[in-house]
Parts: structure tokens; C-alpha cells; sequence
């Protein structure tokens, strides 16, 4: 019985740590290819900014973005499938990770039977990192690749990329900021004109300049006139109590009838009537009213439009490379070693686990 027991713990040390020790040595000692790995850091930095103002809010809304959302995309297009289209122009991913040096377990589609961009997208996430310290803004990229020029070469052009969709989203903002900011100027100036023309047109069609203006004028010649009434009905009283007969009474008479329908016209001129000069102030003053509304709305558009200018210049963000991608000159992975000593330590665990789980059961079958 004991000699079974010894045959089964020999089997199991067989099966869990000497095969298996066995076979990571034979692959991380011979078959396991070199790991090249290049690394660059980054950050995405943009002028200090001032507090928001009101339109800063607007500003915000329009498109300019900070320079941590600007980081996110930059980093989530590193390792984007659009990214791996454009490194694998003319397929240097896929030469450059299935070369015949590379071992076959670790070269892409080493027999040939996985032929999609899927499979090529999965493997490209495999050998590209992007890490991202949310504390100090930095984004670390690496990228592995059985080969030291490649894995440089492939982190330079992804960098690269980085720095394009920062300043493909810097252009795109600064587009549509002042894009808004022009079109809200241009329906000003077509409200300013459509003012102006509507003035012109009421000047026009009336015959008349400033209805205020030559009411003034009106006024001061219905006072002339009141004051002429006035002296004329006095020198009247004054001769109708002298000399009774005297024939100046009636020429007194006739232009006080005179002065009173004269007065009367200038009356209904200023007031009165539908087309008065009152009326007709009224509806000026109108469009006055609205000419000054629509500049002040000109006045303001032109404001906003500069300051959108001043705005998109101040908040244009950019990359900065704190350490440019490097050229390996030694492998890095795998950890030969490590790896073999890390399997032959979880075999020795197993085996010890399997053996004891063995006891277990024979001594429930005895």
C-alpha cells in the first residue's frame, strides 16, 4: 500500500512540477523570442486659463476643450483600430511581428489561418500600452516588439499620431468657435441693415426726415402765429373802445380769422390726425428704437467675435514629449528566470494540493 501511495506522489510530482518545469524551461530557455520595449512619455499642456466668465461658459460649450480631455483622446487613439490602419501602411505591422526570426509562439498568425483585422487588432493590444497618471498628467506609452528598430519606429509614429489629434482638435475647435462667433455677426449686420432699410423706406414713402424735428419746427411757428393772435385781439379791443367807426376794426377782424385758421392747420398737422406728425413720431421713433437695438446687437456680435479670437489662440493646446521614444539595446522580456522559478514554485503548490486532496480520498475509501 505504502509503495502505491509513493507511486502516486511520484506521478503527481511527475505531472505538476517536473513536466511542467521541464517545458518552461524549454520555452522560456530556447523557444521564447527577445522582447524589445520602448518607451516615451508625454504630456498635453495648454496656457493657464482664468477663471470663466459667462462667456467662457459659451466659449466652452462651443467646442474648446480642456487639455485633459485632449489627453484621453490623444491616448485613446494611440490604441484605436484607426491607429494600427495607419502603422500598418502597407503592412510593416504585420511583416515587422510575423517575421520568420520571431518564434512561433509569439509571431503573429504563425500558421497562416487568421487572415481578419480583428485578430491583428487583438494581437496590436497585446504589444501596445498607453498608462495614464491622472495625478501628474503624464501618459507613458510602450510598445514591445521582437525587434529594437520596430519597437522604436512603431512608438515614434504612434506619438506622432498623439500630437495630430491635438491638433486636429485644437483646429476643429477653434473652427467652430469663430465659425459661431461669425455667423452670430453676420445675422447682426443683416438685422442692423434691415433696420437702416426700413428707416429709409419710411423716410421715403412719407416725405420726411425727422418727424420730431419738424414737429419742433411746427411748434414754434404755431407759437409765432399765437403770439400774433394774441397782440392782434388786444390792438382790436383797444381800437373798439377808442374809435367805434373806425374801418381797421374789420382788416383787425379778418386777420384774427385769419391767424385762428392758420393756427387751426398748424394744429392739425402736428396732432390730430392719422397721418399728423405725431402719428407719424410715433411710428418713427419705432424704428429708431429698433435701428439702436440692432446696433448695440452688432456692437455686442463684433465684441463676442474678437474675444473668440483672443480665445482660440490662448487655449490652443499642445503635446509635450518629456522622453522621446527610446531604441532598446538589451531585451527586457521575458524574465527567463523568474518565469521558470515562478512554475516550478506553482508546481511544487499544486503537487502538494493534489497529494494532499489523494490522502484524502483514500483515507475516506479505507
Amino acid at each position: 500500500m505504502s509503495n502505491v501511495k509513493k507511486l502516486v506522489s511520484d506521478y503527481l510530482f511527475l505531472g505538476f512540477v517536473v513536466v511542467p518545469t521541464l517545458l518552461s524551461i524549454l520555452y522560456f530557455g530556447f523557444l521564447a523570442s527577445d522582447v524589445y520595449v520602448s518607451e516615451s512619455r508625454f504630456v498635453v499642456r495648454s496656457p493657464e486659463k482664468p477663471s470663466m466668465s459667462g462667456l467662457g461658459v459659451m466659449f466652452k460649450s462651443a467646442g474648446i476643450a480642456n487639455s485633459s480631455d485632449e489627453a484621453y483622446a490623444a491616448d485613446d487613439y494611440i490604441i484605436s483600430r484607426d491607429a494600427l490602419h495607419s502603422i500598418n501602411t502597407d503592412n510593416a505591422f504585420v511583416r515587422a511581428y510575423s517575421d520568420p526570426r520571431v518564434s512561433v509562439f509569439n509571431r503573429y498568425d504563425p500558421i497562416k489561418i487568421s487572415s481578419s483585422f480583428e485578430d491583428l487588432y487583438l494581437y496590436f493590444q497585446r504589444k501596445v500600452k498607453v498608462d495614464n497618471n491622472s495625478t501628474t498628467g503624464i501618459t507613458t506609452l510602450t510598445v514591445r516588439a521582437y525587434q529594437p528598430q520596430n519597437a522604436q519606429k512603431f512608438n515614434e509614429e504612434l506619438l506622432k499620431m498623439a500630437e495630430d489629434t491635438v491638433n486636429h482638435l485644437n483646429e476643429r475647435a477653434r473652427s467652430d468657435l469663430i465659425q459661431f462667433a461669425t455667423r452670430e455677426v453676420r445675422e447682426a449686420e443683416a438685422g442692423a441693415q434691415k433696420a437702416a432699410i426700413a428707416i429709409a423706406d419710411y423716410r421715403n414713402s412719407h416725405r420726411i426726415i425727422n418727424p420730431e424735428q419738424q414737429a419742433s419746427g411746427q411748434l414754434q411757428m404755431l407759437s409765432k402765429f399765437e403770439d400774433a393772435l394774441i397782440a392782434t385781439r388786444a390792438q382790436l379791443a383797444t381800437m373798439q373802445k377808442t374809435t367805434a367807426n373806425n374801418p381797421g376794426i374789420a382788416v383787425l377782424q379778418n386777420r384774427i380769422m385769419s391767424l385762428s385758421k392758420e393756427m387751426t392747420n398748424e394744429v392739425t398737422k402736428i396732432s390730430g390726425t392719422e397721418g399728423s406728425l405725431a402719428s407719424k413720431a410715433s411710428d418713427y421713433q419705432g424704428l429708431i428704437l429698433a435701428d439702436q437695438i440692432a446696433g448695440k446687437q452688432l456692437a455686442a456680435a463684433v465684441s463676442s467675435l474678437e474675444q473668440a479670437q483672443m480665445e482660440a489662440r490662448r487655449q490652443q493646446s499642445y503635446v509635450e514629449r518629456i522622453a522621446q521614444p527610446s531604441l532598446p539595446d538589451a531585451s527586457e522580456e521575458p524574465y527567463r528566470m523568474r518565469d521558470i522559478f515562478a512554475t516550478f514554485l506553482m508546481g511544487l503548490i499544486l503537487w502538494n494540493i493534489a497529494r494532499m486532496l489523494n490522502a484524502s480520498v483514500r483515507e475516506h475509501m479505507d
